[in-house]
């Protein structure tokens, strides 16, 4: 449990080096020297930065990871003469891992002797593995070319074979009328809205936090620090505010890793949110908060660092030592605010649209709302008395949120039943857990039982007495909803699809609709049938591609329309199901990298990003069966847009017809 709790942290702490790489952070070179007729001796010096070390080979289980050599083609080219030497390295205890751990600092030199068996080989590869560490640790790997007869080592480039060439060409669509996809509805305006409720969420995600035992206490304290130590009320309000700016930037920071990721590789975000492990991974972290919450264990992280802080800004003061107070009261407060992050980073992953961009947006959200009082109350410290007392009120909130915490899990075991195809959470059985789930808070909040860390017994307050109402409610809601007797739209995209159900269904397309899970074999039956396709980028746990089937394909004229006038072809980004064999292949992009195309949904996303340069779901085309773009693509959208919008589709598609029947006379 407690290197859980440690990855975690220092995951999310990491942003404090990553602004600084491990090229800044160690220099390679190496030597080789010939120590005989056919014996050899490889070098590999690092020259590490001041604050930095990399561990040995040989440092103790259970610690960091050790650093590791591969020699490629050893036993084969050439055989290894003993172990891999190395320099002198420093022994010291960690607290964190409990063990003994064996590193370099500012150098560290690897010696290895190898005997030839092969004369005519001339290069020889080493790679290896290891760690760059200051506060957290960063893994790195590095490749060593070594030239037995001087000149310049040959690096081999990676390339594809003629029948990936094949596959990956066939994948690229001769699309007619292609520049009218440039303009993609009014997806500005829709990033723009979800950034804004994103930064909403965030923001009520700090406002919760504010209302936790480990946050609130702390408002009237810091204020009045600030305002009696600072020698008049304008450095007092100043030095507040700069307190609040220094809290709102250290969450947004936290943020930060998420755009190197995104740099990277457009899908590797959208993978990442729909990789059926982490979301199994994220189910159990969701667990693990929730009964923190509960009381039945408290996450805190290492004393010393809320320490080490602490005392950082006693010793520098100024806007330095704040920003360290800052940094103090993120810590000191981890054990509200860590599970309250996690529901952001999931609801975050849950959402659409650019995922690194959304994580910011909430952050500063979270931010915001956690510095709001401390500038308020600077500026108006006569507040501070109408702040109501600490007590009992703080557990309940904990405990209500352990229990949303909970809903939220069980979200991402569905997300990893449904894109694995295990068929094991259907739609029922999450409905079930959720109404046991809220059946449990509203006895809870009506004082039928207590968790660990609860008060004496006192009367319920109206506040609580008015949640347990509203969660009782939630509850009938779920119920009729299960039995089919009211709808659940309000809950949309959180649930599994309709069609995702333990009752035996005629399709397993969105609203029964005839629909393809394969482009090509829609595309013929379009052809077939002279219809225009309705192209839908789809995902099994995409929450607005939910919303839009059962919001608005779910009316009637819309309905109609994609049943009757248009072949739909739906194409899942995350279906995590294998390939066959045969239809594995690697893909190059433009750039160069090369990626394994080996799943189902891996085949859709590059699919989609080099036809249409996009990588989000909902995402939906209308195409002429030959590939005649009839409209630009849109995305999530209201119900008279999308009515219009395929309407528009069909008009373009007739008349598109009409001009072929003219040109062919």
């Amino acid at each position: 449990m407690k290197y859980l709790i440690t990855s975690i942290v220092l995951f999310i702490f990491s942003f404090s080096v990553w602004a600084q790489t491990e090229e800044d952070a160690v220099k390679w070179t190496q030597e080789l020297q010939k120590t005989g007729a056919s014996e050899y001796e490889l070098v590999m010096k690092a020259a590490i930065l001041e604050g930095w070390h990399v561990y040995s080979q040989f440092t103790a289980e259970g610690g960091s990871l050790p650093a590791e050599f591969t020699y490629v083609n050893a036993g084969i080219d050439y055989e290894l003469v003993g172990n891999t030497n190395e320099s002198e390295t420093l022994k010291v205890y960690s607290d964190i891992f409990e063990v003994e751990e064996t590193y370099f600092k500012h150098q560290a030199i690897f010696k290895q002797k190898i005997r030839m068996l092969n004369p005519e080989i001339r290069q020889i590869k080493v790679n290896l593995f290891y760690q760059v560490c200051k506060e957290v640790c960063i893994p790195q790997d590095k490749d060593f070319y070594f030239t037995l007869d001087g000149k310049s080592a040959v690096i081999a480039v990676e390339t594809i074979d003629d029948r990936s060439r094949e596959k990956a060409a066939a994948l690229k669509l001769d699309l007619k009328n292609k520049e009218v996809l440039q303009v993609v509805g009014d997806e500005a305006s829709q990033n723009e809205n979800g950034l804004l409720m994103i930064f909403g969420l965030g923001f009520l995600g700090g406002l919760i936090a504010l209302l936790t035992p480990c946050v609130f206490p702390m408002i009237p304290l810091t204020v009045s620090f600030f305002t009696k130590k600072s020698q008049n009320r304008s450095t007092g309000i100043i030095n507040a505010s700069l307190y609040g700016f220094f809290i709102v930037l250290i969450y947004f920071l936290l943020s930060l890793p998420f755009h190197i990721f995104d740099s990277v590789d457009s899908q590797i975000l959208n993978t990442i949110a729909t990789n059926i492990w982490l979301n199994v991974f994220f189910f159990l972290i969701f667990v693990f908060f929730a009964f923190s919450f509960f009381g039945y264990y408290e996450l805190t992280l290492p004393s010393s660092w809320a320490n080490k802080m602490d005392s950082a800004s006693n010793k520098v003061g100024g806007g330095l030592g704040i920003f360290f107070m800052a940094v103090t009261l993120a810590i000191v407060s981890f054990s509200c605010t860590g599970p309250i992050l996690g529901g952001l980073l999931g609801s975050t992953a849950l959402a659409e649209g650019d995922v690194a961009m959304n994580l910011s947006a909430g952050m500063v959200g979270f931010g915001v709302a956690l510095a709001l009082p401390f500038g308020l109350f600077a500026l108006f410290p006569t507040w501070l008395h109408s702040l109501p007392k600490s007590g009992g009120w703080m557990t309940t909130v904990k405990v209500v949120l352990g229990f949303l915490e909970l809903a939220l899990a069980f979200k991402f075991l569905s997300n990893a039943d449904l894109v694995g195809n295990w068929g094991l959470f259907k739609r029922e059985i999450f409905l079930g857990v959720w109404i046991l789930l809220f059946l449990l808070m509203t006895g809870y909040l009506f004082g039928l039982f207590r968790f660990p860390h609860d008060g004496p017994k006192v009367k319920l307050s109206m506040a609580r007495k008015t949640t347990a109402v509203v969660s009782g409610l939630f509850t009938l809601y779920l119920i009729l909803g299960t039995l089919q007797i009211t709808n659940l739209k309000l809950l949309s995209g959180f649930p599994p699809p309709d069609f995702y159900t333990v009752m035996e269904q005629e399709s397993d397309c969105p609203l029964g609709i005839e629909c393809f899970k394969d482009f090509e074999t829609g595309r013929a039956f379009a052809e077939s049938q002279n219809k225009p396709i309705l192209l839908d980028f789809t995902g099994w746990a995409c929450v607005n591609c939910r919303k839009m089937e059962e919001h608005v394909w779910s009316d009637p004229k819309v309905f109609q329309l994609i049943n009757e006038e248009f072949v739909l072809i739906s194409l899942y980004i995350d279906d995590r199901e294998s390939l066959p064999e045969e239809d594995q292949f690697m893909f190059q992009y433009d750039s160069g990298r090369v990626k394994a195309i080996e799943e189902i949904g891996e085949k859709w996303g590059t699919f989609q990003t080099i036809n249409f340069n996009a990588a989000s779901q909902p995402y939906y085309v209308l195409l002429s069966p030959d590939l005649y773009v009839l409209s630009s693509s849109i995305q999530n959208t209201d119900t008279a847009t999308y009515e219009s919008w395929l309407k528009e589709g069909l008009k373009n598609y007739q008349t598109y017809q009409r001009n072929i029947a003219v040109t062919q006379r």
